[in-house]
């Protein structure tokens, strides 16, 4: 079946729902970014904040990998940093890296921490899907996003995205109580802002959970677990579909699994089926193709895309990377993935012995 003529929200859907399917659908983080031409066009003119909180910018980029390698979903472009800007964390957004000034280090700064009213603050992002939505219609699904807690306390705490998350551990260790009311704090102002992004439309929502692999078993139980959980239960009632993204996290893929979320999203240090041993049909699986195997062949490309999808049998499973695409990706490599994966789906599930 022609990609182009199916509807892919509902495609899209019943993999979350675990409901049989034609093909697995497919989309990549950080889809919209530096490796298509188009979005640098944009760049060149424009800051990344500016993009972000533009509407008209925002759903621009959002559509590019949308309408250049043809993926079964658009997400939102935005940044995981501006729910904190929203709480009262001044942002920006150099070459170096985004930057929260007065990072959060004992109680009074996070007493200074503020709730907000996404349908005011932060509109830009739901004016960026309903602009989205317009332009896609009913049969594409766009996706809304934010950080989960533990990592949007990370970087709230250390003040900056350089990869080193040291005092955050720190923070953990010797102040527990305090991170605990951090984590509540992010969770409910991540729950309000997600819920503004569904009534904008878009139709699934992802946590990113960039951080999650430097916690133990332990510690994701006791802080990062309760905290994703409030989240995913305050977006029940929306009946979209909750994926949860962990980074690094194979040793946490059953706990993940236990926060609420429809569909666990892993990484390429997760085997495939392992986790589908693990989680039976209870929860749907993202991923979870290595990005840096789009900097090879096309073949390299097709037999990874193979391997994901008959590693679920085709159900259940939202093909993705493990990670978000690398800068350096060759626009035809990217859609190369799309393309296999639209493809690779349908003798899958003539493999697996499924059926509709």
């Amino acid at each position: 079946m022609s990609a182009v003529n199916e509807n892919r929200k509902e495609l899209f859907l019943r993999a979350c729902r675990f409901e049989p399917v034609e093909r697995v659908p497919v989309w990549i983080m950080r889809q919209a970014g530096r490796y298509l031409p188009e979005y640098q066009a944009v760049r060149a003119r424009h800051s990344f904040l500016e993009i972000c909180k533009t509407p008209d910018l925002a759903a621009e980029v959002s559509l590019q990998p949308f309408r250049v390698i043809g993926v079964d979903a658009v997400i939102v472009f935005s940044d995981i940093l501006i729910v904190a800007e929203g709480m009262g964390m001044p942002l920006d957004v150099p070459d170096s890296g985004p930057v929260l000034s007065n990072p959060v280090r004992d109680r009074a700064a996070i007493e200074r921490l503020r709730d907000f009213d996404p349908e005011r603050e932060t509109r830009f992002v739901g004016d960026a899907i309903r602009l989205i939505c317009r332009e896609v219609g009913a049969s594409v699904p766009v996706i809304g996003f934010a950080a989960a807690p533990w990592t949007l306390a990370c970087y709230m705490i250390e003040g900056q995205t350089r990869g080193d998350i040291s005092r955050a551990k720190q923070f953990l260790r010797d102040e527990p109580e305090l991170l605990r009311e951090l984590l509540r704090r992010i969770a409910q102002a991540t729950a309000r802002y997600l819920k503004s992004q569904i009534a904008a439309g878009a139709a699934v929502v992802q946590l990113f959970d960039t951080w999650a692999g430097e916690l133990s078993r332990s510690e994701y139980e006791a802080f990062e677990l309760p905290a994703t959980r409030m989240v995913m239960e305050s977006l029940r009632d929306s009946r979209v579909p909750r994926i949860l993204y962990g980074k690094g996290a194979s040793h946490l893929v059953d706990l993940q699994a236990q926060a609420g979320a429809d569909v666990l999203s892993v990484d390429w240090r997760t085997d495939l089926a392992e986790a589908r041993r693990m989680l039976g049909d209870r929860v749907a699986l993202q991923g979870n193709v290595d990005p840096s195997i789009l900097l090879s062949t096309r073949e390299a490309i097709c037999e990874a895309v193979r391997e994901a999808v008959e590693k679920t049998g085709g159900l259940g499973h939202i093909l993705n990377l493990g990670h978000g695409i690398l800068p350096a990706t060759p626009v035809g490599n990217a859609r190369t993935f799309v393309e296999a994966g639209q493809r690779a789906a349908i003798a899958a599930r003539a493999h697996s012995g499924k059926a509709d």
